[in-house]
């Protein structure tokens, strides 16, 4: 049984990149939100274009200060709005009115805020001394021209579709989104769009529904297969054409050591490496983790495709993404490795955390802050069947092997999810 940390590396190692000349695609800009970008965009003009005023305020010649114990100035009979530049210079003694955005003229180096001048007909007397530079952008402050504006591997955010858009640029190449094939085994499952009324001993197929919502979010595409019984050559036939259309094939179930968990054995069958088969976690702990050659896979770079296996159980299908695949669709999607490991954080516990200590245990919670801290508030149920316990949960507390117990008011160790 292998550790979390020998499995996120085994796993990450397995994946490879999207090339950035094979699976990209240009997008307009406007349709470019959280996609990963697959080439450096740089800047072709300065930011700011020109010296300008960051307030409303006096644009001013600071020099023309030394020789006015008064500091007072005449103030021209011009004044310079945002998207406005004027072409006569700024005289000795002279200020003139600017404001936020204006363009300073030549000669002014420095602005001083309204709120620190008085003004008495066309003079103006300066209430404080200002320091050179003040509330002055200078051309090129925030980034020359030729300079990397924003670098691949980065997720197109609400700020760098404005920077891109202040940059004039009208389309971006990004990396395409990763397709992956969902499949769920046994004989249990009944389709939520099934018409016929639930057996006994049946359940509703949530898992399809949660890891494609978790795919989803995680930048890429769900392909969803209906519910396949525990028969392996029905089974079998389902993961070829799983494998021959997607990038990452997941499936839940079948891959613990019961008589009919089929999954392990027909991956061999198919010739499939097996990297993984069982990890110290809790929950998740049966996982299987597998590199297969597609045949009649298309619309993809040349590579393996990557099978993950994951427990039927909810909340042990939804840890082993969170921890485990959602790393390995970033990786494989061009994202930088800031997208390819888990955020954790510190938080204060407001019950108490236990653990056997066996394996790497996740408790799934509500992560809130309070005057600024974190705080974790558990469940009550970590039955990792009981997905209605998850509902509201946006974290996950840690708690390592050997460690059992975290009082409450402690620090916890806490993934964000």
């Amino acid at each position: 049984m292998l550790s979390v940390a020998e499995t996120e590396k085994i796993i990450l190692d397995l994946v490879q990149p999207f090339d950035p000349e094979v699976d990209s695609e240009i997008l307009p800009l406007s349709q470019a939100i959280d996609r990963i970008l697959a080439e450096d965009i740089h800047s072709t003009m300065d930011f700011p274009h020109w010296d300008n005023s960051a307030m409303d305020g006096y644009a001013l010649r600071y020099a023309d200060l030394a020789d006015l114990p008064e500091l007072k100035l005449a103030i021209t009979s011009d004044e310079i709005p945002a998207g406005t530049a004027i072409a006569k210079s700024l005289r000795q003694g002279e200020c003139i009115r600017i404001f936020t955005g204006g363009m300073l003229p030549i000669g002014a180096d420095t602005v001083i805020m309204q709120e620190d001048t008085e003004r008495t007909d066309n003079f103006l007397q300066l209430k404080v001394k200002p320091c050179q530079g003040e509330y002055v952008r200078r051309k090129g402050e925030f980034i020359q021209a030729g300079k990397t504006l924003v670098k691949a591997g980065t997720r197109l955010g609400a700020t760098e579709i404005g920077a891109l858009a202040s940059a004039r640029c009208q389309t971006v190449k990004v990396y395409r989104q990763p397709k992956i094939a969902i499949i769920s085994t046994g004989n249990e499952l009944l389709s939520l769009k099934s018409s016929q009324p639930l057996q006994l001993g049946q359940i509703i197929d949530s898992n399809l529904y949660a890891l494609s919502a978790l795919t989803h979010q995680a930048g890429a595409i769900a392909i969803n297969f209906e519910a396949v019984r525990d028969d392996p050559s029905e089974l079998q036939k389902v993961i070829q054409q799983a494998i021959a259309s997607a990038d990452i094939v997941i499936s839940t179930g079948g891959v613990s050591v019961g008589d009919y968990d089929y999954v392990d054995q027909i991956l061999e069958k198919m010739g499939a490496d097996i990297h993984v088969r069982s990890v110290a976690i809790k929950p998740g702990k049966p996982l299987t983790v597998a590199s297969i050659s597609p045949s009649l896979n298309v619309n993809r770079s040349e590579g393996k495709v990557l099978y993950f296996g994951v427990p039927g159980n909810p909340m042990s299908a939804m840890t082993s993404f969170w921890r485990f695949i959602r790393g390995a669709i970033a990786k494989l999607n061009g994202s930088n490795q800031t997208y390819w490991y888990p955020q954790f954080i510190k938080a204060i516990t407001m019950e108490d955390l236990h653990s056997q200590g066996r394996r790497e245990t996740y408790l799934w919670g509500n992560l809130t802050y309070q005057k600024g801290k974190p705080i974790f508030q558990p469940v009550q149920n970590y039955s990792s069947g009981n997905l209605i316990s998850a509902i509201g949960s946006n974290a996950l507390a840690v708690m390592h092997i050997n460690q059992t117990y975290v009082p409450v008011g402690d620090e916890a160790v806490i993934m964000l999810v």
